[in-house]
């Protein structure tokens, strides 16, 4: 199979593992179990975007985590320090590097119950150049959520809402952030989602309806959990106030825990009854909640404390944060400008392929059974408007659940294009007045001497 990659013409046929068939993935030993590598240049050759997405998360990792160590806001900018070390980022910095430090253990919870609750196991990761646990979760997926999260939670702390409205805008500064996100890596094979799950059945560019909801009801949920534990283990949520080393862990840890069960209970008294009752499209319910907490963010606004407006000669100077998000905006523009995602191939883990007639229970918030394939169908024209199966000579997919899939392309790539841009334009717009148009940075405390707990 012969495709022109972003760098340049290649057989990619000769990429290893190309056609391999695996029924169930045998491993060697538990180190072999626990992470594997991949070669940039393997990387780079088979999936170029993912490559480029993998690494741009890394770098907004470590810019954010360098952020939280300064201060969040703080007065001195982040090429001026001496002391960008990690090892001193959850010292120094008020109460930014706990939060996230939280927001990691939140997506790690929420990953690692994902992948081992078959009801709501329904996406597969391609490989990256560094995976763990069995080679379903890529490392940069474990940081996806202090790099969406941190962003948010900033910004919110620029506006000073009252307390009650806090949590709803930082889920949905998060679904700004996951749009672009979200739409490019799917259509070009980062991950696979499960072709017939009722829960995410119903899609937007191939993106579930659900994704957006699940963003949005688990970010409100880690903010509103983060900030009660501060409040119950320290008596002081605010952002510049600090409780000590081992109480601002405790927090952090508990938050993260407590995200996903609060995300959850999100989607009970809205989504689930119209959804599985009454069978409403999880795009009405989507729109929704996020038009509820939009107005409800709106009317807090409208009557938000002193500070949360510029003051005469206020200069905010948010720079890392908002570099960080451009560049996260600038990837998956990119990859619709640039890219071709018929360049793509994914050689892992997928749907399991199988008879199409065979289905299984899936079990709902509210005891009722819907039911699901088992299997995606073997047939090798498979295929969707973002990938098909790559065949080789003798290759039968039947029981495979490691096997190759390719990209296709863009049906309409000026649609795509049109999509993303108005997006970036108008999210970049809403973060460039909460960082340079609101309250004035906030300034964490200083402590000469770091309680112990």
């Amino acid at each position: 199979m012969n495709t022109t990659a972003a760098g340049g013409t290649m057989n990619k046929s000769t990429l290893p593992g190309f056609g391999v068939e695996i029924k169930e993935v045998q491993y060697e030993s538990f180190l072999d179990w626990l992470v594997a590598f991949r070669s940039i240049d393997e990387a780079w050759a088979a999936q170029p975007t993912f490559l480029l997405s993998e690494y741009a998360y890394y770098v907004i990792a470590v810019l954010t985590l360098c952020h939280g160590k300064l201060g969040g806001g703080g007065i001195m900018p982040w090429w001026g320090s001496q002391h960008l070390t990690l090892s001193y980022a959850f010292y120094l910095g008020g109460r930014w590097p706990y939060m996230w430090l939280g927001s990691l253990i939140h997506g790690l919870v929420i990953e690692n119950i994902s992948m081992n609750i078959p009801d709501i196991e329904n996406y597969w990761q391609s490989q990256t150049t560094i995976v763990f646990l069995g080679r379903k979760m890529p490392l940069h997926i474990m940081l996806i959520y202090p790099v969406m999260e941190y962003p948010a939670h900033y910004c919110v702390a620029h506006l000073r809402l009252p307390r009650y409205a806090q949590a709803l805008m930082a889920g949905l500064l998060e679904v700004l952030i996951d749009l672009p996100y979200d739409i490019m890596c799917v259509r070009f094979l980062h991950w696979t989602w499960h072709d017939t799950d009722p829960n995410i059945f119903d899609r937007h560019y191939w993106v579930p309806w659900n994704s957006y909801y699940f963003h949005l009801s688990f970010g409100v949920s880690f903010y509103f959990f983060l900030q009660l534990w501060r409040r119950v283990l320290t008596g002081d949520d605010s952002h510049g106030h600090h409780g000590g080393v081992g109480r601002e862990l405790l927090c952090a840890l508990l938050a993260g825990i407590c995200g996903m069960p609060g995300g959850v209970l999100q989607f009970l008294p809205l989504y689930h009854p119209l959804h599985d009752i009454f069978g409403v499209h999880s795009e009405n319910t989507l729109l929704m909640i996020a038009a509820l907490y939009t107005l409800m963010v709106w009317s807090a606004d409208r009557r938000a404390e002193d500070g949360s407006r510029p003051r005469l000669g206020q200069r905010n100077r948010p720079y890392l944060v908002m570099f960080c998000l451009l560049l996260h905006y600038a990837v998956y523009w990119s990859m619709a400008v640039f890219f071709y995602p018929e360049d793509e191939i994914s050689i892992g883990l997928h749907e399991k392929v199988g008879p199409c007639d065979v289905y299984q229970d899936v079990h709902t918030a509210f005891g009722m059974v819907q039911s699901e394939n088992t299997s995606a169908p073997p047939i090798t024209t498979r295929a969707t408007s973002t990938s098909g199966v790559c065949r080789a000579a003798g290759y039968r997919l039947t029981g495979a659940r490691w096997y190759t899939i390719c990209g296709v392309p863009f049906a309409n790539r000026a649609e795509y294009v049109s999509m993303i841009t108005a997006i970036t334009v108008f999210a970049l717009g809403v973060f460039y007045q909460c960082l340079f148009r609101s309250g004035p940075q906030v300034q964490p405390a200083r402590q000469q001497k770091m309680k112990r707990f």
